[in-house]
């Protein structure tokens, strides 16, 4: 099986100099796009069906189709790596930039070529300090053999890249946010329309992909947009980092075809659960999307598919939930995260949040009170989408409204036992 994300890593060991990249072909998609029109690079990626590995999964290059092109087009363009990864749960764009970070500046080069953009950033989660300093000493290797700067490789592009270590919020991890933070303002949601696409970095197009995302681009170019969908088992083009945390036997990371089952993730790669586990429910996609359960296991891991049960995809970095830890203070552990990480542009997140985590902690630790469920469970339709500002309340009522769901059962005994059932 191909698995062109991850073919050069070497796990432990520093990753490729850009002469070892070379050596096993690299920035030769980079060659073979510059030889081709950016409309027709658009046309490629459209055409593999790559959706956004970062959550939501749009088409990438419908994506790109929406910025102006042209001599008549707005200047400078911009395009922007989303490297700020931070949802619980999720660790996948880490070992990409680690391991593999020539990778990601290639795609980058080749993404800013496709809309035409002049400067390229590289938003980068501050705690990621080892794929700080990879980035740069890439970048650096880059500019000294021409693949970045001006004229690159006598075509005539001109292209600047930057890496932007982030302040380490997660509404920095959020598209408009990220481009506040990049202008050097407070990280908040933006009202759409205007899409970035057309008026994003100080009001300029912008396209801001994912790390994943990215780290596909250069494969689809060099080997063409069928060889990427026949990666697939389902509709959606190519590989994916697939994850899972939590009580099993082999919790780490593969690369594996879009379209898997979620049994033989947790089952074949996984190992299965430990010994004396089982498993109580699981979030697919990291922590902002609905718990399933052993009846959901037979499902394709692909956007479409999770969404049709009634979850999501999202990152694809499952965390598992067992039988020996309190679904109730999961979820209040999420929520305890997703208050503090709002940014307090709109009401609803801003009271909210912090409303739900307070009630999660009373029925957490045996003061909850008759009618507490009901509540949360109106709440989380008051914070449904289109009630904020963007997805991060929403997002947080997914693990919230699905627990209730599932394990309705749990929470009432916290109630009615006035104490936690899992403590001793």
């Amino acid at each position: 099986m191909d698995k062109p994300l991850t073919q050069n890593f070497r796990i432990e060991e520093e990753p490729p100099s850009i002469q070892e990249y070379e050596k096993s072909g690299g920035y030769m998609a980079l060659r073979k796009a510059l030889e081709i029109p950016p409309q027709d690079v658009q046309r490629l990626v459209k055409e593999s069906n790559l959706r956004g590995r970062g959550g939501a999964g749009f088409q990438t290059g419908m994506k790109w189709s929406f910025v102006p092109m042209g001599p008549d087009a707005p200047r400078p363009k911009y395009y922007v790596v989303n490297a700020d990864e931070m949802e619980p749960g999720t660790f996948k764009d880490r070992y990409l930039l680690e391991n593999d970070p020539h990778q990601i500046i290639e795609g980058a080069i080749i993404g800013a070529y496709a809309i035409e953009a002049e400067f390229s950033y590289i938003f980068l989660r501050w705690e990621y300090r080892r794929a700080a300093r990879r980035i740069e000493k890439a970048i650096a290797e880059a500019y000294q053999r021409g693949y970045l700067g001006k004229n690159i490789l006598k075509s005539g592009m001109n292209l600047e890249m930057h890496l932007h270590v982030s302040a380490g919020r997660y509404m920095c991890g959020e598209e408009f946010g990220l481009l506040d933070a990049l202008e050097g303002r407070r990280a908040h949601p933006r009202a759409k329309p205007p899409f970035p696409q057309v008026c994003g970095l100080w009001g300029r197009p912008t396209v801001v992909n994912n790390v994943e995302t990215v780290a596909n681009i250069r494969h689809i170019i060099m080997n063409g947009p069928e060889w990427y969908r026949g990666l697939s088992l389902s509709g959606d083009g190519g590989t994916k980092l697939f994850g899972v945390s939590g009580k099993v036997r082999r919790p780490g990371l593969w690369e594996l075809p879009m379209g898997i089952s979620l049994e033989e993730l947790l089952v074949e790669h996984a190992g299965g659960m430990q010994e004396g586990y089982r498993l109580k429910g699981l979030l697919p996609g990291g922590a902002s999307t609905d718990f399933l359960t052993h009846e959901h296991l037979q499902v394709k891991l692909d956007f479409d598919s999770v969404q049709q049960i009634g979850s999501r995809l999202g990152t694809g970095t499952v965390v598992v939930l067992d039988d020996k830890t309190c679904p109730v203070g999961m979820v209040h552990n999420l929520m305890e995260f997703f208050a503090r990480e709002s940014c307090g542009w709109c009401t609803p997140c801003r009271e909210g949040l912090p409303w739900i985590e307070k009630t999660m902690a009373a029925i957490e630790n045996g003061n909850g009170k008759p009618g507490d469920i009901e509540m949360l469970e109106e709440q989380t339709r008051l914070m449904a989408p289109g009630n904020t500002f963007c997805a991060l309340a929403p997002g947080a009522m997914e693990p919230l409204q699905s627990a209730i769901k599932h394990f309705r059962d749990d929470f009432e005994r916290h109630i009615s036992e006035r104490r936690c059932p899992w403590r001793k």
